[in-house]
């Protein structure tokens, strides 16, 4: 299987001597994993490889024969604004390092300096093209309102507007080596999300999936990186981490937010390095995958308690997306009430039912803790029991029925569940029930029996009340 190219873009290293060519690529990619690689030995062609292949990023020696580098810079930030230079030189001089940035270089290096530094600046500027990229992507999508992969987003059920803008921002960043933090309640679908990211990658590999809530370090780090034979007792075999299995692929790790602080410097550690060692072994392996994260905590408030690396907080979240819960997006229940249903009579093999209209105004003013998952369980148990042509809601009644009551008082708690402004006169007794009743009848849609779930009260209770409410002059607006 062929490795897939770092990055999206090609870098075109240009240099009259070939032996500073094939040290500066073996260098890029051993120790940067840059391997989307051009070498250039005679400058006249630089602009004919600018204008034939995509590339992004072009390293430029200064003294050439033919055409200078300085000449070549000029040319290229003319003609080719969106590529980004950087100059590898063997001239040491403040002046000339001061000539290329002002003419639009975005580094300048001296061929003596050190090769981390350099490989430090060229993953750097690479970055910086990579989020051009991503930003000029984001703009065409969100102006155009496209959607370029509805289908990586087959098995999200959705039509809300604010799905759809995480839609085309994973669309934009998909492409990227950058980690993806996503971040979401339990049960909204988040790792539907990362397999969409990894389908619209376009990466070879697979897509690797780990659950790293509970495991302790020891086991995170065999769990990630593998273990060579004999690296500790019971080690019969040497085995491959889920980094290795992942390789070309994308490598997801949920429930990052209860990763040990232990833990939290190991995977900060390959990140920055993209660099892991097996267990048991002094060599280290190259990591060829990207990394998609995935937690139902607030990472932001954990790493102001202490509990999560501020380092690795602003590492993960190069990119981040935020799934929303199902209670604010109910427009998505009708959908996945449809699907869910369908897909329990596939699986059970029964008729696929209809239900009553009331059931998705009864559902809408249920907030779902559980999000999508927690519907999904309904609809599954709702078919387990489904023997006539049309569902019966006792099913999901009963499950919301908790929900729909009014709360009881708590003591103490009347003056911080006030919401009356101090400065203005208290409604009446009627007033605030006759106001509750409209509320109810709003959110039920018209429909007495929801609505008196709502209240608390009886259906006969309420329809007393409404009787009333007719006979005393026209409803409130």
């Amino acid at each position: 299987m062929s490795m897939n190219l770092y990055p999206a873009f090609g870098l075109l290293l240009v240099d009259d001597e070939p032996s500073f060519l094939r040290s500066l690529s073996i260098t890029l990619e051993r120790s940067g994993g840059i391997t989307n690689l051009h070498r250039c030995q005679d400058s006249r062609e630089v602009m004919d490889i600018l204008a034939r292949e995509d590339i992004g990023l072009v390293t430029l020696d200064l003294t050439m024969p033919h055409l200078s580098g300085e000449a070549l810079l000029r040319r290229i930030v003319e003609e080719h604004p969106d590529v980004g230079v950087i100059v590898i030189s063997g001239l040491n001089q403040v002046e000339s390092a001061v000539t290329c940035i002002k003419l639009g270089a975005f580094d300048y290096f001296v061929k003596t300096d050190e090769q981390d530094r350099l490989i430090e600046g060229i993953k750097r500027a690479i970055r910086l093209q990579e989020l051009r990229h991503e930003n000029q992507e984001l703009r065409r999508r969100f102006l155009n309102d496209t959607l370029e992969h509805p289908e990586a987003f087959g098995h999200v059920i959705s039509a809300d507007k604010a799905m759809r803008s995480v839609f085309q921002y994973l669309e934009s960043v998909a492409p990227s080596s950058q980690p993806l933090l996503i971040s979401g309640e339990s049960g909204v679908g988040k790792e539907l999300i990362a397999r969409a990211a990894h389908t619209l990658s376009g990466r070879r590999g697979p897509l690797v999936c780990v659950n790293v809530a509970g495991l302790d370090d020891n086991v995170f780090a065999d769990t990630l990186f593998g273990h060579q034979r004999g690296a500790f007792t019971g080690a019969d075999q040497a085995r491959a981490g889920m980094i290795e299995q992942a390789a070309d692929g994308t490598l997801f790790l949920d429930e990052i937010g209860d990763l040990s602080l232990a833990s939290q410097v190991k995977l900060l550690r390959l990140l920055q390095e993209g660099e892991y060692y097996p267990l048991g072994s002094d060599r280290p392996k190259r990591m060829r995958g990207r990394i998609v994260v995935a937690t139902h905590h607030d990472l932001d408030a954990r790493q102001r308690a202490g509990t999560f690396r501020k380092d690795l907080y602003y590492r993960l979240r190069t990119h981040q997306v935020h799934i929303p819960p199902l209670r604010r997006r109910k427009g998505d229940i009708p959908l996945l009430l449809d699907h869910f249903l369908a897909e329990a009579a596939d699986d059970l093999g029964k008729s696929r039912p209809t239900y009553p209209p009331e059931l998705p105004v009864l559902l809408a003013n249920y907030d779902f803790p559980g999000n999508v998952r927690e519907l999904r369980a309904m609809a599954y148990d709702a078919m387990s029991v489904h023997r006539s042509r049309t569902l019966s809601m006792e099913v999901f009644k009963r499950a919301i029925a908790p929900s729909l009551a009014p709360p009881a008082p708590a003591d103490g708690d009347a003056g911080e569940r006030a919401v009356f402004a101090p400065d203005e006169p208290l409604p009446t007794l009627h007033e605030v029930a006759d106001l509750l009743v409209h509320e109810a009848m709003r959110r039920a849609e018209g429909n007495q029996s929801i609505a008196s779930r709502l209240l608390g009260i009886s259906q006969p209770a309420l329809s007393k009340r409404l009787k009333k409410l007719r006979e005393t002059g026209p409803e409130p607006l």
